[in-house]
Formats: structure tokens, C-alpha cells, sequence
């Protein structure tokens, strides 16, 4: 147990402060939820180039040597520029 001397004052003072105090916090960092919570229930849309790599369809990959089954993003640029005009 603490004792605190003082008048009721100075006490009314020292403890109003100190909620006032906690207030802020507590209304900043449920702000802050608030906020996160907005960003991630609004994602941003798909571009063109990213709905097209989605694709299983679209994927070109390599067929031989050290990068045999990776994608070759070089020629889906291509494919994919080209299909666009």
C-alpha cells in the first residue's frame, strides 16, 4: 500500500493528470487498431500484370538447364505485351 500526503488539491491535481494520462494512450492505440483494422479489409486490385501471372494458363516456364521450372518472366513480358495491343 502507498500513502500519499498532500491537500485535496495538489491530490485531486496529481490523479487527474495521471488519468487524463492514460486516457490519451488508450484512445491512441484504439485509434491505431482502427486504422490497421480499415487497411486490411480494403485491398488494393489487381493489376493487369499481376491478374495475368495469377494464371496457371499463362505461365511459360523453362524447360531445360540450371533454371529448368522456374518461370521465364522474360518471355510472359512478351506474351503479355504483345496480347494487349
Amino acid at each position: 500500500m502507498v500513502e500519499v500526503r498532500g491537500t485535496l488539491d495538489e491530490l485531486y491535481e496529481l490523479f487527474a493528470e495521471a488519468a487524463k494520462k492514460e486516457a490519451r494512450s488508450t484512445a491512441k492505440r484504439s485509434g491505431k487498431r482502427a486504422v490497421k483494422k480499415v487497411v486490411k479489409e480494403t485491398p488494393r486490385k489487381l493489376s493487369a500484370w499481376q491478374k495475368y501471372i495469377k494464371r496457371k494458363a499463362n505461365h511459360i516456364k523453362f524447360k531445360s538447364g540450371p533454371k529448368k521450372g522456374m518461370l521465364n518472366l522474360k518471355a510472359m513480358s512478351k506474351k503479355f505485351k504483345r496480347g494487349r495491343k
